[in-house]
């Protein structure tokens, strides 16, 4: 049995969800989502709270009924609550700054990077002396915050050595030794 996919879902206060065929909506304070239901899994709400139920015990079944409900699930904690990533810029010359949705990264190219964001993403940059820039990106949708995230990143991987680099807040970086001589 999947355990994930038997967990109830608990539906706060000023979020509702409608079902039509086969997409399933999700509106809240913080935005609204959708994702199209396949596989014959079926929706049943009661008393605020959604349970998924599978139609038979194949393996396809089993994989897709966890699937649905961590996309469901997600969904409704980013139409209520929202996400939040934030990420840290460590090298020397780093440095992040916005307009509006466009980030632009100064990590030690010859020219600096200029990204525009999707407008679901909300960014902001901190800048204290002494201490790395750091990136706080805010979206409703899990999926597309990790992408954009995951592309921020992608510009300046961290290196094993010194870990310089574009890194997530609290990410433990595997370090190497270098040459001994």
């Amino acid at each position: 049995m999947s355990r994930i996919g038997k967990a109830v879902i608990k539906i706060p206060d000023g979020v509702t969800l409608t079902q039509d065929k086969n997409l399933v909506t999700v509106r809240g304070p913080r935005g609204e989502l959708s994702q199209v239901i396949t596989g014959g899994i079926s929706l049943e709400q009661k008393d605020g709270e959604l349970t998924l139920v599978r139609p038979s015990e194949s393996k396809e079944h089993k994989s897709l009924h966890g699937l649905y409900r961590s996309l469901i699930n997600n969904m409704i904690m980013g139409a209520s609550q929202g996400f939040e990533k934030q990420l840290e810029l460590v090298g020397v010359g780093y440095r992040a700054s916005n307009t509006g949705q466009k980030l632009e990264l100064a990590l030690g190219f010859s020219h600096s990077i200029v990204l525009e964001l999707p407008k679901e993403v909300t960014v902001k940059t901190e800048t204290e002396k002494g201490k790395n820039p750091i990136i706080i990106l805010n979206s409703h949708d899990k999926q597309l915050l990790g992408m954009v995230a995951a592309k921020i990143r992608s510009f300046r991987k961290p290196e094993p050595y010194k870990g310089k680099g574009v890194k997530f807040v609290g990410e433990v970086l595997r370090r190497k030794a270098g040459k001994s001589a």
